[in-house]
């Protein structure tokens, strides 16, 4: 397919702009100089009609969670509901300008207010800022808060304890918050190694920062003596919500002992993500956290919405109120799941994983054969006599009409390498899951009979097999016509 620039013709125009009815108007006294362009922007002259057909057949190539499944371990890329996005265009949402008056958009405070209700009984939290951006934008929330607990105390702690298993945002976080990153390993059974814990716990560690289930799957059954380590050394529990879905009505954050959490409310409740955005990385804490939340939060007084600053706030964290759009849809489907909806949302994601997990078990190897949550690690591990890598496996699984899970993550020795991590979320049929099933079992046997053709796999997409590698090091950003 050729690019846009490559369609272009000298000369040819697709639009016709209107009378222009301000010649007496300097460009100039309108526009700061900065703003000014000094040269030509290189555009490509195409048609009206070229441009429709370019992208109409862009958006059929895509690969998009509305055309199939998308199995993305750890990313819960669920089916988002599309009266959510109408729900988000009505114009009283749309058109309320964040400058304007407080009492021209009280609807809208009232619905960030009436989310933050629903979320706190949730997971079981006290407070809850709704402005982080995205996931790792509430991690640095939560550990900003944690830094400026201690200060204020007088203590000071200088070191923040995160899993070998965790996301990578979690220690990128705790050192961009000024934190000494110290690394907990994982036992036999992919949980927290507790003898390792408490050999590292000290009154000079913060805290931990735990995802759980954690991100191999699995629940931390030890979250009770997790809990009495940390606080018993005057640490906070920080709880990474990535994949609060499987917990959904089941467990609350809270009531296990977390001091700080943070939600992505693009992943588990069901609003659009990938790409960059958008997102929603909400923060909750308990009571003795609330004054360091940033400001503003959303505040009741009898009927009229406002705003209110914490007194020892770490200040404020971006413009406005977050990515409001995103509030919304959560909102939207909270209230439309329901509070048994959301703990039957988290229980079928819990059979899907473990269903997966039981037929694919005999011919891709588990990183820990037991009991998983909502999501499932197999390895590839026993493919490499046969040459073959994960990587093989994943692009074959293109030409079968699949997107590829996550792969290679989390990775550490000796239990967790060659990972494929599948996450099939509760919006999955049982007829899509076996499809991916029965192609996962059909590459398992050509990765043994023919593993030339997942070597120079996928053969059926618009693009064959590309080279990451290359990609990654010598990047084109821009077109040069030959």
């Amino acid at each position: 397919m050729k690019l846009i620039y490559e369609k272009s013709i000298k000369g040819r125009i697709g639009f016709s702009m209107p009378e222009d009815r301000f010649e007496d108007i300097n460009v100039k006294d309108c526009i700061p100089e900065y703003a000014l362009s000094k040269e030509k922007k290189e555009l490509p002259e195409v048609s009206e009609v070229d441009v429709v057909r370019h992208f109409t057949t862009l958006s059929k190539i895509n690969y998009g969670v509305d055309t199939g499944f998308y199995p993305l371990g750890s990313c819960t890329m669920k089916y988002n509901p599309k009266i959510n996005e109408k729900l988000a265009n009505l114009e009283g949402f749309t058109f309320a300008h964040p400058l304007a008056d407080i009492k021209h958009f009280q609807g809208s405070l009232e619905l960030m207010y009436e989310l933050e209700q629903l979320l706190k009984e949730i997971t079981g939290m006290d407070r809850f800022t709704l402005a982080p951006g995205a996931g790792a934008h509430g991690e640095l929330v939560g550990v900003l808060i944690m830094g400026k607990y201690f200060e204020d105390s007088g203590k000071p702690r200088h070191k923040m304890i995160v899993p070998d298993s965790a996301h990578g945002t979690n220690p990128a976080s705790s050192a961009m918050a000024g934190f000494k990153v110290v690394e907990v390993k994982s036992n036999e059974r992919g949980t927290v190694d507790i003898e390792h814990l408490k050999s590292l716990m000290d009154e000079d560690t913060a805290g931990i920062m735990l995802t759980n289930p954690n991100t191999v799957g699995l629940f931390e059954t030890d979250i009770t003596e997790i809990t009495k380590i940390v606080h018993g050394k005057g640490g906070l529990l920080y709880y990474d919500g990535a994949n609060l879905n499987a917990l959904l009505g089941i467990v609350r954050p809270g009531d296990t002992g977390f001091d700080i959490v943070h939600l992505n409310l693009h992943k588990t409740f069901s609003t659009p993500h990938g790409g960059g955005g958008p997102g929603a990385g909400v923060v909750g804490v308990k009571n003795h956290l609330i004054e360091f939340l940033p400001s503003p939060i959303v505040c009741k007084c009898d009927d009229f919405y406002s705003l209110e600053y914490p007194k020892k706030s770490i200040g404020r964290i971006r413009a406005f109120f977050c990515n409001f759009s995103v509030l919304v849809k959560a909102y939207a489907w909270i209230l439309s799941m329901g509070k048994d909806g959301l703990k039957e949302a988290a229980r079928v994601s819990i059979i899907n994983a473990n269903y997966v997990l039981s037929k694919l078990k005999p011919y891709y190897r588990p990183a820990y054969d037991r009991f998983c949550m909502h999501e499932c690690i197999l390895t590839g591990r026993d493919y490499k006599e046969y040459g073959i890598k994960t990587l093989d496996i994943a692009k074959r699984l293109m030409d079968y009409g699949f997107h590829p899970p996550t792969i290679y993550f989390p990775h550490f020795e000796p239990y967790a390498h060659e990972t494929i991590m599948v996450e099939p979320t509760e919006s999955e049929s049982k007829e899509t899951i076996d499809e991916f099933i029965n192609a996962m079992i059909k590459i398992s046997k050509e990765a043994i009979e023919n593993p030339e053709l997942l070597k120079s796999a996928p053969h059926s997409t618009p693009i064959r097999r590309a080279d990451e590698t290359k990609a990654t090091r010598e990047p084109i950003l821009k077109f040069e016509e030959k």
